[in-house]
């Protein structure tokens, strides 16, 4: 019951937090200088295109009716129509959401595979050859610019070994999984490298608690002193910094698919701001913000099964 209390309180205190995100979208986009309706159609658009346009966004009425329009628009999902492309925004992002999302989880399958092994093993030799070694790693990896072992990743996998595409998601699943393999391990390189050092000192810090020293005073064998005890507490923050790193890794991915040529939620945020398609800027937006605010919901929710002491 407590579990379940935490997890609805946790529930409706996203609800004002996105009525606060609508808000500063909408201050925000209208404090962008100029007019839009001018600047999407140019200095040398006649009057009459300009006021047409203006009245087929809205911005003809007054502040508070065109944010009620605007919040009306996300309830029921009628995001207005693209000027760019000439199709209706919620098209565009069912289309792109999947290649972003997937981006994501996969980025995070290989931080997960690559940190959590290495962390733990580094933590538990404290000092010796091998943390040594994870650590300098680790520390390398966090020094590296994306963009530099993108473009490395692209030369050696992409065009001399031709293992993987340079770019572009392909047409068949087995293609867009390929497509997905660079930029997933690019992006993940700096989120495994933070989740080792993490890992590695919460070990380390741990291993000396005096609860741990008490669960072997009990007998109970080394590897569940190690995974009961350790591992499972160590997991605490990281679970944390795991899902700073997701959240990160969402609004990373405007580079990281612009460089890999992805058709995902980054490239199209970064087509719609050059091209002034302000209707489907502010619903990337909104979109971003929300995955976020789910991320963070997920996290809650794990921690208290990771730390009890949450639900109470």
């Amino acid at each position: 019951m407590n579990q379940l209390n935490y997890a609805v309180k946790r529930v409706l205190q996203i609800v004002p937090v996105l009525l606060m995100v609508t808000i500063l979208i909408f201050l925000m986009i209208h404090m962008i200088p100029g007019d839009p309706a001018r600047l999407i159609l140019g200095e040398k658009a006649t009057n009459s295109a300009v006021a047409a346009l203006r009245a087929k966004l809205g911005l003809d009425q007054s502040l508070p009716a065109q944010y009620f329009l605007y919040l009306k628009g996300l309830l029921t999902l009628d995001l207005g129509t693209s000027l760019t492309y000439q199709r209706p925004v919620t098209e565009l992002l069912l289309v792109s959401l999947p290649i972003t999302v997937s981006l994501t989880l996969i980025s995070t399958v290989f931080s997960i595979l690559v940190s959590f092994p290495l962390g733990f093993f580094a933590g538990m030799r404290k000092d010796q050859a091998g943390d040594q070694a994870v650590r300098v790693t680790a520390l390398a990896a966090i020094a590296m610019p994306s963009f530099w072992v993108a473009l490395l990743l692209m030369l050696l996998f992409g065009v001399k070994l031709q293992w993987f595409p340079v770019g572009g998601w392909g047409e068949t699943p087995t293609e867009h999984l390929k497509s997905l393999v660079l930029p997933a391990f690019t992006q993940s390189l700096m989120t495994s490298a933070l989740l080792i050092r993490n890992i590695r000192n919460s070990v380390v810090d741990i291993s000396v608690m005096d609860y741990v020293d008490f669960a072997r005073s009990k007998g109970l064998s080394n590897g569940a002193v190690k995974y009961r005890h350790i591992l499972r507490n160590a997991l605490i923050s990281t679970v944390t910094l795991l899902a700073m790193r997701m959240a990160y890794m969402l609004g990373g991915s405007v580079i990281i698919e612009t460089v890999f040529s992805l058709p995902g939620l980054g490239k199209l945020m970064v087509d719609s701001i050059f091209g002034r398609d302000y209707a489907v800027v502010q619903s990337l937006v909104f979109l971003f913000a929300f995955m976020v605010l789910v991320i963070n919901l997920l996290t809650d929710l794990l921690y208290s099964c990771l730390d009890p002491r949450v639900k109470f």
